[in-house]
């Protein structure tokens, strides 16, 4: 498993782990059951504390992509297509919350909001 860390983001090395992780469980890299390394091991291959790469497993046990078991280790949870999908969509819709009241805001008519968001959605087609 490779994590890419950044020190030119203002992310933190924990979201920016937990955010790699919970991409490559949703491309289908990793899969439900599949172990995920240790803390340990994934802290002396990225660079970073323990401490650290504990503060992103337990955030993606919080939110359902993996499962820790003391003595066996860290798997990929078989329900986490379903959170994360939920998880974007309210991701998205704080965006469009914030795009709708400008549009308000600034007299930006509702159907030309609607083909701008189309433009884009289909912009990499």
């Amino acid at each position: 498993m490779e994590i890419i860390i950044s020190n030119n983001t203002n992310k933190p090395i924990y979201e920016q782990i937990t955010t790699q992780i919970k991409a490559m469980i949703m491309s289908g890299e990793l899969h439900a059951g599949e172990a995920i390394p240790s803390m340990r091991a994934l802290a002396k291959s990225i660079h970073v504390s323990v401490i650290t790469v504990q503060k992103a497993y337990e955030d993606l046990q919080r939110d359902g992509f993996i499962d820790t078991t003391v003595g066996r280790g860290s798997f990929v949870s078989a329900q986490n297509k379903e959170l994360y999908q939920e998880e974007q969509q309210r991701i998205a819709e704080e965006h469009l919350q914030i795009a709708a009241e400008i549009g308000r805001i600034h007299n930006i008519s509702l159907s030309k909001l609607t083909e701008l968001l189309t433009l884009f959605y289909l912009e990499d087609e």
